[in-house]
């Protein structure tokens, strides 16, 4: 094997790992933070109070008054 093969064959190792790496973490970091980038923006009926919380829930109860209210559809 003369030497360009042998850094061509290195380099290429080089970039295999460096992609298979980048991939890895791009995956992890999308299933780890994926759920909390996603919010449902609610409005009390009762008392006006506008909020968001994590993933997409139908109803939840507002951190103020304690309503529960649906989900503000856009």
């Amino acid at each position: 094997m003369d030497i360009i093969t042998a850094v061509t064959l290195f380099c290429l190792a080089v970039a295999t790992v460096f992609l298979a790496l980048w991939m890895f973490y791009d995956r992890r970091d999308y299933a780890l933070f994926e759920h909390a980038r996603r919010k449902s923006t609610f409005c009390c009926v009762r008392c006006h109070h506008l909020y968001g919380v994590p993933g997409e829930p139908d109803v939840w109860k507002c951190p103020k008054c304690g309503h529960e209210n649906s989900k503000l559809r856009f």
